[in-house]
């Protein structure tokens, strides 16, 4: 019989009531996403249900308020400007520059100014802000977002408890449990909500967090390739576009997964699955090949299966017809 701690049903229902509260105020204010030509829904759906992965570190931080505060300022920083863009087109300039603040008081807290030279911190920082713009783009249909959050969340949970302590391993399970609600809401034919930018923002955040956290304890980047999936989609999907001259924050329909669900008519939800499926396999490869094989025979074996699927896509394109443009 499954037992769930009594603090974490009492989260459960605290993160329920808090995504249903949002809901009324999305509702009265009109937070919400209106379908276009470049869109993967068809109908009209509340934005930003993905607060709650904010407002679950929110709970997270008022119980560690000691040690958690760089965290959740940078948490709260990328959040506030994501749920305004939301709302209210913002500029891709102001959107990156507090990124860029953010990410400063990670590197910061965990000790990076002074344990690394300049080049490679500008490298963290060119890495950690497009990861969190790739996580952006991939929130394009239902359950995609929190399915692949849980996958990840779980797989540094997992190294957590059985390779290397790295974290309160509730720091983890927190943002788990927010997945699971929003998921709730969200992993249905007909979703009750999108994460919209404030969700997948701050989740990334939150993910960039842990896992530069967990290669400064294990000196290894081989825990990068826990998001390898949203990793390989993402950035071929933005040397494909620059390829074809697109502006590149602009909406579009050129990923796989958009491919798939929208061209192909495969039913979002097991897009989506497929994606946490896919990570999962990666993922279990790095923990079961870790300090057993050399990093870089992993990462060639890794890249090389995602690139050989990722490339599909031009024969789904060819074979269906469609302008890449």
């Amino acid at each position: 019989m499954l037992y769930i701690p009594i603090q974490y049903v009492f989260l459960i229902l605290l993160f329920f009531a808090a995504e249903l509260f949002y809901f009324l105020i999305a509702e009265k204010y009109n937070i919400i996403d209106k379908p276009n030509q470049r869109s993967s829904h068809k109908d009209i759906t509340l934005r930003g249900g993905g607060i709650i992965f904010w407002f679950s570190a929110l709970i997270y931080f008022v119980q560690h308020i000691q040690s958690n505060y760089f965290f959740f300022t940078g948490i709260t920083l990328v959040s506030l400007v994501s749920f305004w863009d939301d709302i209210q087109s913002l500029s891709n300039k102001i959107r990156i520059l507090i990124h860029f603040l953010a990410i400063t008081l990670v590197v910061y807290d965990l000790g990076m100014f002074g344990s690394f030279n300049l080049l490679v911190i500008f490298l963290i920082y060119i890495a950690a802000i497009g990861f969190i713009n790739i996580y952006n783009f991939m929130d394009g249909i239902n359950g995609i977002t929190g399915l692949y959050t849980l996958v990840v969340m779980g797989s540094l949970l997992y190294v957590n408890k059985n390779i290397q302590l790295f974290t309160d391993s509730n720091f983890i399970k927190y943002a788990m449990i927010a997945s699971f609600v929003f998921l709730f809401f969200n992993y249905r034919k007909k979703a009750k909500c999108f994460a919209g930018d404030v969700g997948s923002i701050a989740i990334a955040f939150w993910i960039i967090y842990l896992v530069l956290k967990l290669i400064l304890m294990t000196n290894s980047v081989i825990w990068i390739l826990f998001f390898a999936v949203y990793g390989a989609d993402g950035i071929c999907t933005i040397l494909h576009r620059l390829y074809l001259k697109q502006n590149i924050f602009e909406a579009h329909r050129l990923h796989l997964y958009q491919i798939l669900s929208n061209e192909y008519k495969i039913q979002h939800r097991l897009v989506a699955l497929y994606y946490a499926a896919a990570q999962i396999i990666v993922s279990g490869v790095v923990v079961f090949l870790y300090q057993k094989v050399q990093e870089s025979i992993i990462f060639a074996i890794i890249a090389g299966c995602l690139l050989l699927v990722y490339t599909s896509k031009f024969y789904l394109i060819k074979k269906a017809n469609l302008k890449l443009n």
